[in-house]
Order: C-alpha cells, then sequence, then structure tokens
C-alpha cells in the first residue's frame, strides 16, 4: 500500500457513521477501477429499498428512482439475492439474474431500472458487493460502468474482490451507527411473496399463481419456474395460461405494465 492509498483508506475510515462514507469510498475504488456510476441501496425483505448512496450523478431521472424505490427494486437480481441470504462478495449482476432477465420489461424499461434511464442506455455493466446484515437483509454497493469503455475485465473484479473484507467491515459498522433504526426488529416471515406483489394481483390470482407471476416478472422461463417451484414444464404453462385469462391480458408484456401502472399511481 502507498502513501496515497493509505490516505484514502484514512478518509474512508474517519467517514463511518457520516453523509461522507460513501463519497469517499467511490474516491477510493475510482483508484482501483474506473466506473461512471455507483449507488448503495439497503434491502429488507417485504419492506422498503433504502437508498443510502446516491451516485448516479444526476444521469438517472428522479422519476425512474421514485418508480425503482416503490417497488421496482421487488424485479432487481440484487435484491432477490439480498433478501434469499445470499453471500457475501463481489457479484456481477449477470451471475445472479435468472436466466430470461436480460429480456425482461424490468431489464430494458426506462421506467423503473435506474440504469436503463442514464445515458449510456441499456449498455450498461453492473457489479455490487453484497454486505449481509442480518437474515433476509443486506447492504449492496453498486458500481455501473458504459459498455463503450467495456465491461470489468476479471483481473478489474479480482482487485475489488480483495477489497471484500474491507468493505464489509466499513459497510457493516456505519450501518450499525448510521442506520440502526433501519435494521431494528426485523419481521421473521417465511413467505415467498412481498406485499407490493401481493397488492397488485390480490383477489385476482391464487397464491401459487401470484408466486409464478413475481418469477415471470423477476425474468424467469418456463424452465427455470418450473426447476424452482418442483413442477414440470407443462404445469407452469397451465399456470401461465390461467393467469392471461384471469387478469385479462394476452402475456408477459402486459403483466409488466400492469406492474408498472401500479408503481406509477402510488
Amino acid at each position: 500500500m502507498n502513501s496515497d492509498d493509505a490516505n484514502r483508506l484514512g478518509t474512508v475510515i474517519r467517514s463511518i457513521g457520516s453523509q461522507q462514507l460513501c463519497p469517499a469510498i467511490d474516491a477510493a475504488l475510482k483508484a482501483v477501477v474506473d466506473f461512471d456510476m455507483s449507488c448503495a441501496y439497503l434491502f429488507r425483505f417485504n419492506q422498503p429499498a433504502l437508498l443510502v448512496h446516491d451516485g448516479y450523478n444526476a444521469r438517472v431521472t428522479e422519476r425512474t428512482l421514485k418508480a425503482y424505490l416503490r417497488g421496482g427494486y421487488l424485479l432487481d437480481p440484487f435484491y432477490v439475492a439480498c433478501t434469499n441470504n445470499h453471500p457475501s462478495g463481489l457479484w456481477r449482476m449477470s451471475e445472479l439474474a435468472p436466466d430470461s432477465f436480460f429480456a425482461s420489461g424490468f431489464s430494458i424499461s426506462r421506467d423503473i431500472h435506474p440504469c436503463v434511464s442514464s445515458h449510456h442506455g441499456s449498455l450498461i455493466e453492473e457489479i455490487g458487493f453484497i454486505v449481509p446484515v442480518q437474515a433476509r437483509t443486506a447492504l449492496v454497493y453498486s458500481l455501473m460502468r458504459g459498455l463503450d469503455k467495456g465491461a470489468f475485465e476479471p483481473a478489474e473484479m479480482q482487485r475489488l474482490a480483495a477489497l471484500t473484507p474491507v468493505i464489509d467491515a466499513v459497510l457493516g459498522q456505519h450501518l450499525q451507527l448510521a442506520h440502526a433504526d433501519d435494521l431494528a426488529d426485523p419481521e421473521e416471515s417465511d413467505s415467498q411473496l412481498e406485499d407490493a406483489f401481493v397488492e397488485i394481483l390480490q383477489g385476482q390470482l391464487t397464491e401459487t399463481q401470484r408466486y409464478v407471476a413475481k418469477l415471470i416478472l423477476q425474468g424467469h422461463s418456463s424452465q427455470s419456474i418450473a426447476s424452482t417451484l418442483g413442477i414440470s414444464e407443462g404445469t407452469v404453462k397451465v399456470h401461465r395460461h390461467n393467469i392471461w385469462q384471469r387478469l385479462g391480458i394476452a402475456g408477459n408484456a402486459e403483466l409488466f405494465r400492469l406492474f408498472i401502472n401500479y408503481l406509477v399511481k402510488q
């Protein structure tokens, strides 16, 4: 570690518990890899996502960010990973995403996906440090770079991954100091369906159909849904057919539009 690295680390440590922490982390990580945007969210199962750090640099519209925080995050692979107790470390979104995610409405929607609403459009890669805090609760510190500069290279990922113990320690301590109220008394739940999904589809679908609809929205194919639920693809197709009939829609795109309309009306 040279003197510049030591100074940056010292700034990070001194900033724990303050609003200056995440900008200090950004500055330290910029010395390791180049990136265009950053953000940090606290994800808690069946509780609103909390934006801990806005490093979008005014490249994401307020409307998109609000829609994401109202419920768009429910479709984010990082949220799903965190609320399923994914291990800590540095992950590419592509490693966490379901098999059909990048063809899903969320992945290409400027309405609720902050990365897509940026000046880079959808040609952007997101990687994130997952920092588990407690059961079904974790903070994700994400870095994003336009693919016009090239995806994050394996050597860059290795350099960042080596910092995982420091990131875990710093952000874990920061959450205890600055966000203790947000971590207090988490509700234990074995539910697989968040309230927002229930509200959107309440009274129209059975519990199983609502869960299948959730997986569709999150970017799972019929094969992936069948594997997740331990049922046949044929049964999944029956569920899809019944969902479309009950909701009076024709397919995935219209299901996603129902979801978007719900968020916009909140």
